[in-house]
């Protein structure tokens, strides 16, 4: 009697997939398929950003010395061997947010006054462009982070620096030796200490988040009482 063989099976490994699941291999790993160039580069983008996002919402609810970057891949949606694939440690991720999220606002926000436009008028759209974009929003949380974490982790603080601080101040101190120069700022020593044309920013970025629930802060107000003080009260007629 003929022994009846079973028709054989291929192994999972070789077993051929469904139509669904070669597409969707496809779009991962065929470039000709899925299409090159853009596409590719747009997904790698896509999931970095979804990855200092995440990293940002993570040192903000956590601080930066408690995140993790398994809680960082878990809120992206990623694997955390991902995050390799883009930053090699938690401070060069915080390093891009900082870079990504403060940087160019802080370039815009100090560029110098236009000819036509007074110094006042400069520095007052720099105060208004900070409380909106930065004061009111996330981008305060990143400067309050920097604020209490930055004395511990002196790299962080030093970066922020670099990057930040030392750029609007530049801007700022252009902004005060061209006001000197129109003589609308009397007092020449301001331009020494440009921190003093800017204090009012760190003190309500502070108080948003320590005490608006007990005091709220007109920031805008404050903004214009310190300009009075530097430029002179405006004349009304």
């Amino acid at each position: 009697m003929q022994q009846r063989t079973k028709p054989s099976v291929p192994s999972k490994a070789h077993r051929p997939a469904s139509r669904a699941a070669r597409a969707k291999v496809s779009k991962v790993v065929s470039p000709k398929i899925a299409g090159s160039g853009p596409n590719r580069a747009e997904r790698t983008a896509e999931r970095r950003a979804a990855i200092v996002e995440a990293a940002m919402e993570e040192f903000v609810a956590r601080g930066f010395a408690a995140t993790r970057l398994d809680d960082i891949a878990k809120r992206a949606g990623v694997a955390k061997g991902t995050i390799y694939l883009h930053f090699k440690d938690k401070e060069s991720m915080f390093e891009e947010l900082i870079r990504t999220a403060l940087v160019p606002l802080i370039d815009r926000m100090a560029s110098p006054a236009p000819l036509s436009g007074s110094v006042r008028e400069a520095v007052e759209r720099f105060a208004q462009t900070f409380i909106r974009e930065v004061a009111s929003t996330s981008r305060g949380d990143i400067v309050r982070l920097i604020v209490s974490e930055g004395p511990r982790f002196p790299e962080i603080a030093d970066f922020y620096f670099r990057e930040v601080v030392s750029r609007g101040m530049a801007g700022m101190r252009a902004l005060i030796e061209l006001g000197i120069t129109r003589g609308e700022i009397r007092n020449k020593e301001l331009a020494r200490y440009p921190q003093i044309m800017i204090a009012p920013a760190l003190i309500a970025v502070i108080w948003q988040s320590m005490f608006s629930r007990h005091s709220p802060l007109d920031a805008i107000e404050m903004f214009r009482v310190h300009f009075d003080l530097i430029f002179g009260e405006r004349r009304t007629t």
